[in-house]
C-alpha cells in the first residue's frame, strides 16, 4: 500500500512503515499523522500482523512538527484560540501515542539519521528502537518555546529514566547513537546499511512465534508497569490460561518435543 505521506508495505506477517517526506525530514505533517494514525488502529483487528517496522525515507528518521508551518500558522496546532489549538493536539498528533499504547502488535523503530521533538517522542511510542550509526536523538521543544504536546513528558521518563530525560528535556542536547544505547535510549546500533535488515530480522523473529502468545507478552509486560506486584500475577494467571487454551501453543510444546519447526496457524 503506497501513500503519500506514508508507504506501508507487506512481508508476510511484519508490516514495514517508512514515514516518507524526506524533503522535511519526515515531519509530522496533518497527513501524514492522519495515514500513521489510520495504520496503527486497525492494526490489532489485522490477525496476520505480528510486528511493524517503522523507519523514515531520506536522512533524517523524523523531524517532529513543521518549524516553517508553525511560523506560518496555517495547521490546526499552530492555529486559532487557545482552546482551538488544544482541541487540534487532542484530535491530531496526540491521537498517535493514545494508538500506540493501546497497540498489542510489537512495533520496532529503525532510527535513521535525526529524531527531533516529536520524532524523538514517535520513536518511543514504539516497543524496540534501533538505530543507525548516524542516528541523532533530541528532545527539542525548548528550542522552539514549546513544551512536548506529543506525550513526550510520559514517555521518555519511561524509556530513559526522569533524570535523563528531564536534562535531555531542558537542555535540548543531541544524543548520538552511542550515548543513546548507553542512556537506554536503543538496544543496537549498527551502520546505515545494515539498518532496516536488522529491524526486520528482529521482526521475523518475533514473528515466529504463536501470534496470540506475542501480543499478550507484550500487553502483559505494558500493562504490568503500572501494576503492583499481586495485579501483575493475577493477570499474567489470567493471560496464562488464555494462551494454554489455543492450538498455536499445544504445537509450540509438540515440535520442541518432537524436535521439528512448529507450524502455527494463528488459533
Amino acid at each position: 500500500m503506497t501513500d503519500s505521506t506514508l508507504l506501508i508495505e507487506r512481508h508476510g506477517p511484519v508490516a514495514l512503515l517508512t514515514l516518507n517526506d524526506a524533503a522535511t525530514r519526515n515531519a509530522l505533517s496533518p497527513d501524514m499523522v492522519g495515514a500513521l494514525t489510520a495504520f496503527v488502529a486497525g492494526a490489532n483487528e489485522d490477525t496476520g500482523l505480528s510486528c511493524i517496522v517503522l523507519t523514515g525515507a531520506g536522512e533524517g528518521f523524523c523531524s517532529g512538527g513543521n518549524i516553517k508551518e508553525m511560523l506560518r500558522g496555517v495547521e490546526p496546532m499552530f492555529a486559532g484560540s487557545s482552546q482551538q489549538m488544544q482541541e487540534a493536539y487532542r484530535a491530531g498528533i496526540q491521537m498517535i501515542p493514545r494508538l500506540f499504547q493501546s497497540l498489542d502488535v510489537p512495533a520496532i523503530a529503525a532510527v535513521n539519521g535525526a529524531a527531533t521533538g516529536a520524532g524523538c517522542d514517535l520513536a518511543c511510542m514504539c516497543d524496540i528502537r534501533i538505530a543507525a550509526t548516524d542516528a541523532k536523538f533530541a528532545e527539542s521543544f525548548l528550542r522552539v518555546g514549546l513544551v512536548p504536546g506529543d506525550g513526550g513528558a510520559w514517555l521518555l521518563p519511561r524509556v530513559v529514566g526522569y533524570p535523563r530525560a528531564l536534562e535531555m528535556a531542558l537542555t535540548c542536547r543531541v544524543l548520538e547513537a552511542p550515548e543513546a544505547q548507553q542512556w537506554g535510549l536503543v538496544t543496537h546500533v549498527v551502520e546505515p546499511s545494515a539498518l532496516l535488515e536488522t529491524a526486520m530480522s528482529m521482526a521475523r523473529t518475533i514473528a515466529a512465534f504463536p501470534p496470540r502468545s506475542v501480543r499478550l507478552n507484550k500487553r502483559l509486560i505494558r500493562q504490568s508497569m503500572n501494576l503492583t506486584l499481586d495485579e501483575c500475577l493475577e493477570l499474567s494467571a489470567a493471560y496464562q490460561a488464555i494462551v494454554q487454551h489455543t492450538a498455536d501453543q499445544r504445537e509450540a510444546v509438540a515440535a520442541l518435543v518432537e524436535k521439528r519447526p512448529p507450524r502455527f496457524t494463528g488459533q
